[in-house]
């Protein structure tokens, strides 16, 4: 029954700018640590940001610090990414997971449940 789904991914020029949605159906995903992660093609799954149960700490890759932000609207049971400054190296495919460890970075666990996916390519 537990479900995440991501949305808001498409086609954004260099230096746009996109929202990343990531809800949950069958359980509260205000109980846990969020994790954004992408995977470009050719390259390892990278852990780009995560945001505590409680949302007072949060984490994010070097490459995507001070572009991305991450946070939490739990009345709506959704995880939102809001990036900007977008370039062509963060094409990728971008995934939301729960539960996840969020400390020195993003680390999945074996109870961690993924989403399907949402495609974005920065391209002029």
């Amino acid at each position: 029954q537990a479900q995440l789904v991501e949305s808001g991914g498409g086609l954004v020029q260099p230096g746009g700018s996109l929202r990343l949605s990531c809800t949950a159906s069958g359980f509260t995903l205000g109980y846990y640590a969020v994790g954004w992660f992408r995977q470009a093609p050719g390259k390892e799954r990278e852990g780009v940001s995560c945001v505590f149960s409680t949302g007072e700490r949060t984490f994010y890759a070097d490459s995507v610090q001070g572009r991305f932000t991450i946070s939490r609207d739990d009345a709506d049971n959704t995880v939102h990414l809001d990036m900007n400054s977008l370039t062509p190296e963060d094409t990728a495919v971008y995934y939301c997971a729960a539960p996840i460890w969020c400390l020195a970075d993003v680390q999945i666990m074996a109870e961690t449940n993924w989403g399907q996916g949402t495609q974005v390519t920065v391209s002029s």
